[in-house]
């Protein structure tokens, strides 16, 4: 039976400066996020991608490559969430216009369900690492699922 002391473990694993270091790459956000992002940005009204990028820098995106955006665009439009058709102005080059599907919508609402069930699961975690009480599904309900401040 082995044990090690605290001191032994601290040295092993370094200093705080360079555990940080290790840690830097850590995602704070859901995978594929970009998808919903932008079919929000698309539900209230057509978009196209310069504008896009403008609205996704809200949700985390301030340094995407255009080039992401694009391909991004391309493959939703592919799998049918979203759609696009050439604007043409008399002050400017054509450009392409996104639109939100039908199909679109339906992904989006599976999100936000995703969602509302992962903000869940962080509000759990954030309440027991601050140490404030657990609250019990009962309570929960009584609020009308809102956390009181």
């Amino acid at each position: 039976m082995e044990e090690r002391s605290m001191n032994d473990e601290h040295r092993e694993r370094g200093s705080e400066a360079e555990r940080g270091k290790e840690f830097r790459g850590v995602e704070a956000r859901p995978r594929n996020w970009l998808v919903p992002v932008i079919l929000l940005s698309l539900r209230d009204w057509n978009s196209y991608g310069y504008e896009l990028m403008e609205r996704a820098a809200k949700f985390g995106f301030e340094a995407m490559n255009p080039g992401t955006l694009y391909r991004t665009l391309r493959q939703m439009e592919k799998d049918g969430i979203v759609k696009s058709t050439w604007e043409t102005s008399k002050g400017g080059p054509a450009r392409r216009m996104y639109s939100i599907t039908d199909a679109g919508r339906a992904y989006l609402d599976f999100w936000a369900k995703s969602l509302e069930q992962y903000q869940q699961m962080m509000d759990t975690f954030f309440r027991m690492y601050t140490g404030r009480p657990m609250r019990d599904r009962e309570d929960e309900e009584k609020r009308g699922g809102r956390e009181e401040r």
